[in-house]
């Protein structure tokens, strides 16, 4: 990876949004409601708290090591072998990640757009732009996020603005849901759809100022985490609970039943599918760069191109796994919850164990003095 610090704390936030902007949109008011009913928006606000809390832990932990990546600094703070250990599991998470958001994509896509089109094809279309595009350098991949991300955010914002003229605002009560195990269930699920965020680790290192890496984690979970928020309270209001229950994608449906004023265009649906499209690929190209990034440094390798080809079979073979969509949401729900485990959980006992290693160094050389 390159040591040049050229990336901007405007850059670095823009390339958290359009990362934890992107596939589970979709199904994301459906998780929400099975896990609170009218408490949807309630426990999007928990999942995007948790979340917030894992992007600060990697960043302040970052922080502490601006010059690095977690896949090194994890072998300065718990020993190389257990770093190494930690840093493979890191790694087969994201590269399983990035086949999981490859199959969404198309069984999305062979559904509601290209009906006659194979999977397969769609799914190696997306991880082949995804692996030519992370073979470039890391000021490549901070312009492509920074291109896309005003064309991700406007039509979003603008179809769940439109959307609200239909909405019947007794559907949102009561606004907390009665049962704690649940909810705390679907918090995690919505937690795990910010995973992305993990990227920080990889971005500190070439920041033209690393002590900004909290502003910008801070700007890119209040506009990613404000949009997830909208769009469930806005696709449960439209809706309604019951119905909800009933759609893979209610995100989908919300576009298809909004419309521009005076009809000029009767269905945004169109747009939509064009706008996630983008986001899609910006996030499993983030999750792809990730993860042959952090092979390179963990194989120290003098470049990560060669990675990019190398791992697109494997990726593929992953993402047909799946036998259908349900066993698909199954899988993700299973993975993504697990994942907290190496985004939430490791990066904070290593944030831990790091200070108590640096308060017993300086507790010894206060003793030698």
């Amino acid at each position: 990876m390159e040591k040049t610090r050229e990336v901007t704390t405007f850059q670095a936030a823009t390339i958290l949004i359009s990362t934890m902007i992107g596939v589970g949109v979709l199904p994301l008011p459906l998780f929400a409601v099975r896990s609170g009913d009218t408490g949807a928006p309630f426990i999007t606000v928990l999942g995007i708290g948790i979340g917030a809390i894992a992007l600060i832990i990697i960043t302040k932990l970052g922080l502490r090591h601006p010059n690095k990546t977690i896949i090194s600094y994890s072998e300065d703070i718990i020993g190389k072998w257990l770093g190494k250990i930690f840093s493979l599991l890191v790694i087969l998470f994201f590269l399983v990640l990035t086949a999981l958001a490859a199959r969404e994509f198309g069984a999305v896509v062979i559904t509601a757009v290209l009906l006659e089109t194979p999977l397969e094809v769609t799914v190696l279309v997306m991880l082949l732009l995804a692996a030519i595009s992370a073979r470039n350098t890391m000021n490549t991949f901070v312009y492509i996020h920074s291109f896309y991300i005003p064309i991700i955010l406007a039509p979003v914002l603008i179809i769940v603005a439109l959307s609200l003229k239909n909405a019947n605002f007794l559907y949102l009560r009561p606004f907390i849901a009665s049962d704690l195990k649940d909810s705390f269930n679907g918090a995690l699920t919505v937690a795990a759809l910010l995973q992305g965020s993990f990227l920080m680790t990889l971005i500190i290192p070439t920041m033209k100022n690393p002590k900004s890496a909290v502003k910008a984690s801070l700007w890119a979970i209040f506009i990613s985490g404000g949009l997830y928020v909208l769009i469930v309270a806005a696709t449960v209001s439209i809706f309604g609970t019951e119905e909800i229950k009933k759609l893979y994608w209610p995100t989908l449906e919300l576009a298809r039943t909004t419309s521009l004023p005076g009809n000029i265009l009767q269905r945004l649906d169109v747009v939509f599918i064009s706008v996630w499209v983008i986001a899609v690929f910006t996030t499993i190209f983030a999750s792809y760069f990730l993860t042959i990034q952090s092979l390179k440094e963990y194989f120290n390798l003098q470049d990560h191109k060669m990675l990019a080809y190398f791992l697109l079979p494997f990726i593929f073979t992953l993402a047909m796994v799946p036998q259908n969509i349900l066993q698909l949401y199954d899988i993700i729900l299973f993975i993504g919850k697990v994942g907290l485990i190496f985004t939430f959980f490791y990066p904070m006992v290593l944030y831990c164990w790091d200070l108590i290693r640096n308060k017993r160094g300086s507790k010894d050389e206060s003793k030698q003095a």
